[in-house]
């Protein structure tokens, strides 16, 4: 049964003109990297919801979601007013799978994103197990334009903790930006442009986790199925995990 909770906004942070993170105090709950809860306005005397990973760790103070700004869109562009003191609500219990349980084990973790995908990534990456479990993990990250990546400075010090087991790769398709790749993720993966940039091989000692655009998921897949990498599910474990994120 859905239940709320109140939560109070502490910072509305902007990324770029389209791209916030709302980050909220709450009363605790459960929840594991890599879920989801809804978020809720009452406008006009109706409940608004949307679904947006969290992007903090569990036990974590401060709730983080990074949302995109969608234009004309009927929550975002009102969450993206909300201000310190403001009030918001938020489903319980959190939901979804898309959490390092169902990763079976490998030589690699490889998280591809697109957009705000990368928040359940974060989230993982905040906690312990993504570290203990993978000699190697690859965060890539696709955006349209160089100023939609988030967390910068967060990857950057992620990266000088554990030197040499974090690999990051910016992925931009509308600017060329030294440092990243400008073709989709999918055609990365076929062309072995990904693996070359990261110095990592995208085999079946590979575990992928993919989040964000459908159609970068479903093309990514098949790449990946070209490469002998099978979807993941719990009646067959294989190496690709993924959710759909909008």
């Amino acid at each position: 049964m859905i239940q709320w909770i109140s939560g109070k906004v502490v910072e509305n942070y902007r990324w770029s003109s389209g791209v916030f993170s709302l980050r909220v105090v709450a009363e605790p709950f459960d929840f594991k990297a890599g879920q989801f809860v809804r978020l809720g306005l009452n406008v006009g005397g109706e409940q608004l919801l949307r679904a947006y990973s969290l992007a903090s760790a569990p036990g974590e103070a401060i709730l983080d979601f990074v949302i995109a700004e969608v234009e004309d869109g009927e929550v975002s562009t009102k969450l993206a007013q909300l201000q310190p003191g403001d009030s918001v609500d938020i489903t319980q219990p959190a939901g979804g799978f898309f959490t390092l349980d169902e990763v079976p084990d490998g030589d690699s973790l490889w998280m591809l994103s697109t957009g705000t995908g990368i928040g359940p990534f974060i989230s993982m990456l905040r906690t312990e197990k993504p570290w203990e479990r993978f000699k190697r993990i690859n965060l890539v990250h696709g955006v349209r334009v160089a100023e939609d990546l988030v967390y910068q400075g967060q990857i950057e010090q992620w990266q000088q903790e554990y030197p040499g087991q974090l690999g990051y790769q910016p992925v931009i398709t509308r600017e060329n930006i030294p440092g990243a790749l400008s073709a989709r993720i999918p055609e990365l993966i076929s062309s072995g442009q990904l693996s070359d940039a990261l110095d990592t091989p995208l085999d079946t000692r590979a575990q992928v986790m993919l989040c964000g655009n459908p159609d970068m998921i479903k093309e990514s897949r098949a790449a990946l199925a070209e490469l002998g990498l099978a979807k993941n599910t719990r009646r067959k474990p294989g190496n690709v995990t993924s959710e759909n994120y909008w």
